[in-house]
């Protein structure tokens, strides 16, 4: 018997699922700010803590339906207390990781969307070991819920900038937007929500057309298509400008500006010919660059950083508005491109 999935239904599916069993209306707010309001733990015992409901229907619930677990196997914090990743294990045994970052202005969150990736970017070691799945929407809210439990300000923003990539599980990823900004869930607003995909042009004219007002990133990573194909596999079925286009589009619809992720890589990316490069690809685009310090990966031992502030000093002095990225986490294998899904035991990783 297939068993329903209630973590990841929206509000609407929650109540259809509710009437089906003949329950009063009531029922489904009781368990919807349940999900998304309380601290429980995303574990197996997690109906019996159901407090706010009648035996009879948690014994239903046991009976027929599951929740998107996402049970915390390990947690290490950065030497400066800046960061906090979380290895978390999913109901099938599947390995996934989080981040919770602290600023002034509260905590954000980074979640994953899939277990590994299938995009294969030569810097980023999500991808390193392969695809195994797409999570649920559940199971990205499961994330957000486990670390707001540990974080004793403000949830001030969640990063869909983990392992895998977002739009390739567009479906999943559409539904946890919806359900983590619903003001009977979390609210969340879609302005402290970013998404980062390394450019499925489909998928992001799809977005486009939705309107949401998420913070959405690309990342780029080179200026031209012969060398954004050496660094990025998706480069091969999206050229440059059918992502430049696309961008265009996206602006037009939303009125949003676009953040155009570049990580510096000495000797590959961060000539001053291709910061020119940019300048032109860019211009005239509502848009910005965060250029980001390049992350060390087993893998790919050989990337080094590169001089950023003279790269940022160039785009800046042409008019691209360009920040640098703050780095941190680096000491525990937290920072951009060096999250996983695999055991920290495992030696695969080690320090920038």
């Amino acid at each position: 018997m297939m068993r329903h999935d209630l973590l990841s239904m929206d509000f609407e599916e929650l109540s259809a699922f509710i009437a089906a069993l003949e329950l009063p209306k009531y029922r489904a707010a009781q368990m919807f700010e349940w999900f998304h309001r309380h601290t429980a733990s995303f574990d197996a015992n997690f109906f019996k803590q159901m407090n706010n409901l009648p035996k009879s229907l948690i014994r239903t619930l046991e009976e027929t339906c599951i929740t998107s677990y996402c049970t915390t196997t390990e947690i290490k914090s950065s030497a400066s207390s800046e960061t906090k990743k979380y290895l978390f294990a999913l109901s099938d045994g599947v390995l996934i990781e989080s981040v919770q970052m602290n600023y002034s202005f509260g905590d954000s969150v980074c979640i994953s969307t899939q277990a590994g990736c299938k995009m294969g970017c030569s810097f980023c070691a999500s991808g390193a070991g392969g695809f195994i799945r797409n999570l649920t929407a559940g199971e990205m809210l499961a994330q957000v819920h486990t670390v707001r439990k540990n974080i004793l300000g403000k949830l001030s923003g969640i990063v869909l900038m983990g392992c895998g990539e977002p739009l390739d599980n567009f479906e999943q990823t559409i539904k946890f937007l919806k359900i983590i900004a619903d003001p009977k869930s979390l609210g969340i607003s879609m302005r402290s929500i970013t998404l980062s995909t390394c450019g499925l042009v489909p998928e992001i004219r799809k977005l486009a057309d939705m309107c949401l007002k998420i913070n959405l990133a690309i990342s780029l990573h080179a200026p031209n298509d012969r060398l954004r194909k050496a660094i990025m596999p998706i480069a091969n079925v999206y050229s440059i400008r059918e992502l430049m286009d696309v961008c265009r589009y996206y602006t037009e619809r939303t009125a949003r500006r676009i953040t155009f992720e570049y990580a510096l890589i000495a000797g590959t990316n961060d000539q001053p010919s291709h910061a020119h490069e940019l300048i032109k690809l860019l211009s005239g685009m509502l848009c910005h660059v965060n250029l980001i310090p390049i992350n060390s990966i087993a893998e790919e031992d050989t990337i080094k950083r590169s001089d950023l502030q003279h790269f940022a000093k160039i785009l800046n002095k042409n008019h691209i508005p360009t920040t640098i990225r703050r780095t941190i986490g680096a000491d525990i294998n937290a920072a951009c491109g060096q999250l996983r899904a695999r055991p920290w035991g495992s030696g695969a990783t080690r320090n920038a």
